[in-house]
């Protein structure tokens, strides 16, 4: 499994990079006027106000980009966003990249009570039910791989990462939902098959999501 695991982590960096590489190049001052409608959710700068929508401050260019292109074309189910992304061309979204990476980074509080388990997990994983460690991929201090395309994980909201590994982990247990938007699996090669994330989130529990969630708010 773990062997499986590497090659996974591996081919979606060959992926990431692949996005990367037919990217056009964006332009910060182009992006900040086209960011004007992304302030509702996301707020002045990328700073987000409220738990449930990401910050995208500092956020990677090509890890947004990709999520942009995701939502359009419906591999990423959300429909606020899918709808957001409807109209954006190839431009538009790597402007908007350019000008949120450039962005400041915040960084919120973890819940001490949970940062020893937080901790563990963000560093160690857990080798009895083999989780692997999020630092391998998102780096120890939650910045992020800009070269994959992984992404920048430190200082966000918990709540929001505590929703995403939940999908994450509802696509890889392909557990029964009502909600289709309730399994994430837009990091995958391709449509239909399981990603690094899927896998890895399949393997944690309630207790290990939500104190790693708290300990990468906190993260820098």
């Amino acid at each position: 499994m773990k062997k499986l695991l590497a090659a996974a982590v591996m081919s979606m960096g060959l992926a990431s990079l692949a996005q990367a590489a037919v990217m056009p190049k964006g332009d910060a001052a182009a992006g900040e006027t086209k960011a004007a409608a992304c302030a509702a959710c996301h707020g002045a700068g990328g700073v987000s106000m409220v738990p449930m929508y990401p910050s995208l401050a500092g956020q990677g260019a090509r890890y947004l980009y990709k999520q942009l292109q995701d939502f359009k074309s419906g591999h990423r189910n959300n429909p606020i966003m899918m709808g957001m992304s409807m109209g954006l061309a190839d431009q538009d979204m790597a402007d908007l990249a350019a000008y949120y990476t450039a962005q400041k980074a915040v960084v919120n509080k973890a819940n001490p009570e949970l940062v020893k388990l937080g901790e563990k997990i963000y560093r160690g994983g857990n080798s009895k039910t083999g989780l692997a460690a999020c630092s391998g991929c998102h780096n120890p201090a939650g910045k992020g791989n800009a070269l994959a395309g992984y992404p920048r994980l430190g200082g966000q909201h918990a709540d929001y990462i505590k929703a995403q590994l939940t999908a994450f982990r509802a696509a890889g247990r392909n557990d029964n939902v009502a909600d289709p938007a309730a399994k994430r699996g837009n990091d995958a090669a391709k449509a239909g098959e399981q990603g690094p994330m899927q896998m890895i989130a399949a393997r944690m529990s309630d207790a290990e999501i939500e104190a790693v969630s708290s300990y990468i708010s906190g993260l820098y």
